[in-house]
């Protein structure tokens, strides 16, 4: 019976969401960039391959900093969005940035909501001293302010190789949102009445639990999902900007960074194709988010 509920509530959320066409569009966004991010894992695509300047140049200009034709060439045909100091064409960098971008949200989404829900179900089922530890874990890491608490913890990887400092202070910091939310769904889903049956005909807790419990706590995960990884994507930004997050590869933190130097001297292109790729991407999830969260919301999907 909760397994029929179930579908049949999955199947006037898809139709809900399908409906809404800002929804759909926001789908078909987040396709493309995802087009783009699955599209530099197949071909392989380095920071070398989006350079405009050719070897013996990219010595030059490190000696002496000469103008080769292509540094800070503004939009046209050949560069859409021109290139920046080193002569790197900004186009490309903003299309390989989504690979940092996704990869990023990708991992501290799946191991923040990973977490959250393990530990909220925990918390939320068994009660008791297993809740007050949990509760008492999270409630801790809560009381210190987000962005301080990911730049200390940014700062003691600061000297680690690629981005594990950025996965550990978002692994610390986002599975907080999960975990209150499964919890306080579970304290609802373990009075109703197949949870009771369960226990009755004895079930062990741990099966009730995640066979039979967890998994009617999903949408909200999905939800969860959406929301950490459009969150995690803006902190890399904003950690990259402060000289903490990413380091030797194509960002739209580092762009970022960069061009808030040159946009006083008139080179403003990267900065506008830095800062619009992202606005689009955040643009987007929110639309998305709000609409799977209608879409998936018991009291108007019934």
């Amino acid at each position: 019976m909760a397994g029929m509920t179930s579908r049949m509530r999955e199947s006037r959320a898809f139709r809900k969401f399908t409906r809404d066409r800002m929804a759909l569009f926001s789908l078909f966004v987040i396709g493309l960039y995802s087009v783009v991010f699955i599209g530099t894992i197949v071909f392989n695509v380095s920071v070398e391959h989006v350079n405009t300047l050719k070897p013996e140049q990219r010595v030059w200009l490190q000696k002496f900093n000469e103008d080769t034709g292509t540094m800070y060439a503004a939009p046209s045909g050949k560069y859409w969005l021109g290139t920046d100091r080193l002569g790197r064409d900004i186009f490309k960098r903003v299309l390989v940035s989504i690979h940092v971008a996704f990869k990023i949200g990708l991992v501290t989404a799946f191991f923040a909501c990973l977490i959250g829900l393990v530990m909220g179900g925990l918390a939320g089922f068994f009660g008791g001293w297993v809740d007050l530890v949990i509760t008492w874990i999270y409630s801790v890491f809560a009381s210190i302010p987000y962005i301080l608490l990911v730049l200390l913890i940014s700062a003691m990887f600061r000297k680690s190789e690629g981005l594990l400092g950025v996965y550990v202070a978002f692994g610390a910091t986002f599975w907080i949102g999960p975990c209150r939310v499964v919890r306080g769904e579970i304290l609802k889903l373990k009075e109703l009445e197949y949870v009771q049956a369960a226990r009755a005909i004895g079930l062990d807790r741990l099966t009730i639990l995640f066979k039979h419990v967890l998994p009617n706590t999903l949408h909200l995960v999905f939800v969860y999902f959406s929301l950490v990884f459009i969150g995690a994507i803006k902190s890399e930004v904003i950690l990259t900007f402060l000289g903490l997050g990413v380091k030797d590869m194509p960002s739209w933190g580092l762009m970022i960074k960069s061009a808030s130097h040159e946009i006083i001297a008139g080179f403003w292109w990267q900065m506008i194709g830095a800062s619009l790729a992202l606005f689009v991407l955040v643009y987007a999830f929110n639309i998305f988010t709000d609409a799977l969260q209608d879409a998936l919301d018991p009291k108007h999907t019934q």
